[in-house]
């Protein structure tokens, strides 16, 4: 096996441009050890056939517990601190950090709220939500479409199905902004303690006076007996509140920013709004709303190409990277709305696939249909150039996309 010492480091300019990364770095080949911007020591897999391999390998962990014993270790034998507190832990413990037998347990629970034909019949509500705010943004010539748009439709939906009460959902993203951040972390512990505190007071409520949502039925749900625990069922609200508008915020932010970098595709699609379901599976390819999975690590030695990774070290996977993989997908930097469906990795994939992928892409098609018919001229307001990618590994989504409207 092939021995690869020099890491490379994530820092800003590789969150502003990971393509360039993973173009180089699937040159060399399809792993190489990284250090985070925490300083946490990982081994980054970029290719498509490896990335999607080890997506489904159960030799790669995401035991939470286990995971946090590896953090711990690291941080003290460079000297570091972890700094982690019950809030933390309390929305660690969701089943995207779990394997089987937990993980089987969990994902049934919920799986039953996201299949497509459960999803479909939220169709006419995603329609009025996307009306009413098309309409607000009718009234002015200019706009942050991630602002008016692209953030309003996803959260006003997940907290409807969740039975969040609108007057409460106002901190939510600068928490989930805050939890997601790779840099600096002086808010973190603060938002993951109010996080926790408001999800711990309304898994309560909804236990005493239980409501017409998925987080009243997840409460009382009992499923050949079993239930999902007090801690259990404030994690699975934590990931399903913030995966469940994340996503699909970037998914419709970054495919408008997409289509307006290439007016050809943009004609393409207005032209033959058929293309519209294919074209936003070529925008989760070409600019997916997720740059790398979440944390895994090694249960075993892990032999990956020519390169062993050893047991007990941290692997991320990019999604972005994989999905411009040329081995994969022909002339992979190219936007093409008629490019033939499907293959990508952007919602993951064997048994963490991502259980809101139904809901993303109904939203997004809704919304994306609907804002390109009603804004036949809409444009970038201002240089491409200009806008930045969010200070994260994990999510691939704009700060700001500020457009005009015409």
């Amino acid at each position: 096996m092939r021995v690869v010492d020099e890491p490379i480091r994530l820092d800003d300019d590789i969150i502003q441009d990971p393509h360039a990364l993973y173009r180089a770095l699937r040159e060399e080949g399809p792993v190489r050890p990284a250090i985070m911007p925490r300083g946490l020591r990982v081994w980054m897999v970029s290719g498509y056939a490896e990335a999607k391999a080890l997506l489904a390998d159960p030799r790669l962990s995401k035991d939470a517990n286990r995971a946090q014993e590896l953090f711990q270790a690291r941080l003290t034998a460079t000297g570091g601190t972890a700094g982690t507190g019950e809030p933390d832990t309390l929305l660690r413990h969701h089943m995207l950090n779990t394997d089987p037998p937990d993980h089987t347990r969990l994902r049934k629970l919920v799986n039953k709220a996201f299949t497509a034909r459960t999803v479909a019949r939220l169709r006419p509500r995603i329609e009025q939500i996307t009306d009413e705010l098309l309409d607000e943004m009718a009234t002015r010539d200019r706009a942050d479409l991630l602002d008016a748009f692209a953030y309003p439709l996803p959260i006003t939906v997940i907290c409807e199905l969740l039975g969040i009460p609108e007057a409460e959902r106002g901190e939510f993203r600068e928490w989930s902004n805050t939890l997601l951040n790779s840099g600096p972390q002086e808010n973190f512990h603060d938002a993951a303690r109010s996080m926790a505190a408001y999800l711990t007071a309304l898994v309560d409520a909804k236990r005493t006076a239980p409501t017409q949502d998925l987080l009243s039925d997840l409460v009382h749900v009992s499923d050949e007996g079993d239930q999902l625990s007090p801690e259990e069922l404030v994690a699975m609200a934590f990931l399903l509140l913030v995966a469940g508008h994340e996503t699909t915020v970037n998914l419709i932010g970054n495919s408008v920013l997409a289509l307006l970098r290439h007016p050809d595709q943009l004609a393409a699609l207005r032209a033959d709004p058929s293309l519209l379901p294919g074209a936003i599976e070529e925008f989760l390819r070409f600019e997916g709303p997720i740059n790398i999975a979440t944390l895994r690590f090694t249960a075993e030695p892990v032999p990956v190409g020519d390169v062993e990774i050893p047991a007990d070290e941290f692997v991320l996977i990019s999604l972005v990277g994989a999905n411009r993989d040329g081995a994969r997908f022909p002339d992979p930097d190219r936007l093409d709305v008629t490019r033939p469906a499907g293959g990508h990795l952007a919602f993951g994939h064997g048994i963490h696939y991502c259980v809101g992928a139904p809901l993303a892409r109904l939203e997004a098609e809704v919304a994306l249909g609907r804002l390109l018919d009603r804004f036949p001229a809409i444009g970038l307001d201002g240089e491409p150039g200009e806008l930045r990618w969010r200070e994260s590994t994990l999510v691939h989504g704009l700060d700001r996309l500020p457009v005009v409207l015409g």
